[in-house]
């Protein structure tokens, strides 16, 4: 029996003429790592804000771990972390500081924020940084930073706004582990534009656009829903590719093509036309076809019409 963590039905924001969230319905597991995916505008941070209690829907229902947003939002504001797309760390406060203010304003007792912060600082690989002013620091140390103060007070649900926007490779990978090693202790609620880091990270996905849930599933489960269109890679050897690109593309069966120097990728109508395309290329200079991976890029793009925004 799976327990639902966060409950959606309903929900809807207006302003005036713009509808920003149109009768959204969801469900979250507990324990799950959640994203939610959609191209700019699409509502997902009015979503979030509407989750973590600071703004209030026009229409619909929103439950965090049973209890509805409207009526016990001050609960909610303490079983929940936050970590928002804005960085909000107190430039006056040290790294230590910055967390143990968020303990106190969570009522926590010292002996027990104390030790929670000295493990959060370890983690996070700043504790040698503590006493230092969150402006000496790198962005991908300030993001863990703000990750750490998140989690003092043991959220049991932690949202995530994009939280590795802007950061390098080596950083966003080091959030990513992390993440992944809360899964099971806390549901987490992400928000992302990079669809590695969906892939890398989620258990399910929800796809939005215009304020509308569009998918929802496993990442295989969202692959599946592609049409049956499939995807070759053709590398030639020497020259000849813009000649078989050219052929490749007179035939029926054939989408797309596109060429980029050695290679040419075609787009069949289903993997049965490949004997068409083998037989067209006999006695071609080919080095080697091989399949591609529908990607979640892909998906999204058949369902939104957009590419995501790096």
């Amino acid at each position: 029996m799976h327990t639902v963590s966060i409950a959606i039905r309903a929900l809807t924001k207006s302003y005036g003429a713009l509808t920003a969230l149109d009768s959204f319905d969801l469900e979250v597991e507990q324990g799950t790592i959640f994203g939610l995916l959609g191209p700019n505008g699409a509502g997902k941070t009015t979503l979030i804000r509407i989750l973590t209690t600071l703004m209030r829907q026009s229409s619909g229902d929103a439950f965090i771990e049973g209890l509805d947003i409207q009526r016990y939002g001050c609960e909610i504001r303490s079983m929940i972390g936050v970590v928002s797309q804005e960085n909000s760390l107190d430039r006056y406060l040290t790294a230590r500081e910055n967390l143990e203010l968020h303990a106190r304003l969570h009522g926590m007792e010292k002996q027990l924020y104390k030790r929670r912060i000295d493990e959060l600082l370890e983690l996070m690989g700043l504790a040698g940084r503590q006493k230092d002013f969150p402006d000496t620091f790198s962005g991908g140390m300030q993001r863990r930073l703000v990750i750490a103060r998140a989690l003092v007070h043991q959220p049991r649900v932690l949202f995530l706004d994009e939280p590795t926007t802007g950061l390098d490779p080596q950083s966003r990978r080091a959030v990513w582990e992390y993440v992944r090693s809360l899964a099971g202790s806390m549901t987490i609620f992400l928000t992302t534009h990079y669809l590695e880091e969906a892939e890398q990270l989620c258990d399910r996905i929800a796809i939005m656009d215009h304020g509308r849930l569009i998918a929802l599933g496993s990442i295989q489960e969202l692959k599946d829903r592609l049409s049956g269109a499939t995807v070759y890679e053709i590398e030639f050897t020497g020259q000849g590719a813009a000649h078989y690109a050219a052929l490749l593309a007179s035939m029926p069966c054939v989408l797309d093509v596109t060429q980029v120097g050695h290679k040419v990728t075609v787009t069949l109508e289903c993997w049965e036309c490949l004997s068409e395309i083998v037989t067209a290329l006999n006695g071609a200079p080919v080095r080697r076809i091989s399949l591609q991976e529908r990607t979640l890029e892909d998906v999204f793009i058949s369902l939104t019409g957009q590419k995501v925004r790096e």
